[in-house]
């Protein structure tokens, strides 16, 4: 079992988790249930999935894990672009996310090819 909290692809996505809910906060109340739950569902599971997976034992079950994760960053991405367009949020604050979003699916894209070196 590898300690999850060394790896910065999970201290990253902790990151952008917190700053999902910070950003949701002054999204229309009307998608408390819509966008923003989906926005902070998918920012949520990028470091859930990468703490999950370091508990497996086979490089394979872990690089799953890390897939999965890579999954959610390109899901919350294509979220943040919708509320980019419908001008949900600070317009400077969804664009730096964007971009840790995208720095996050590098890494964890890097992650997963050493996991299978």
């Amino acid at each position: 079992m590898k300690n999850f909290k060394d790896l910065k692809i999970w201290q990253k996505g902790m990151d952008i988790a917190i700053s999902c809910f910070q950003l949701t906060e002054s999204f229309p109340s009307t998608e408390r249930f819509g966008i923003s739950s989906q926005i902070n569902r998918a920012g949520v599971s990028i470091p859930s999935n990468v703490a999950e997976g370091s508990s497996r034992t086979s490089e394979k079950d872990y690089g799953r894990f890390i897939e999965i994760s890579l999954g959610s960053s390109f899901e919350l991405e294509t979220q943040l672009l919708i509320a980019q367009r419908l001008k949900f949020g600070d317009d400077r604050k969804v664009a730096d996310l964007i971009t840790n979003v995208s720095e996050e699916q590098k890494m964890l894209a890097g992650f997963l090819k050493s996991l299978f070196r």
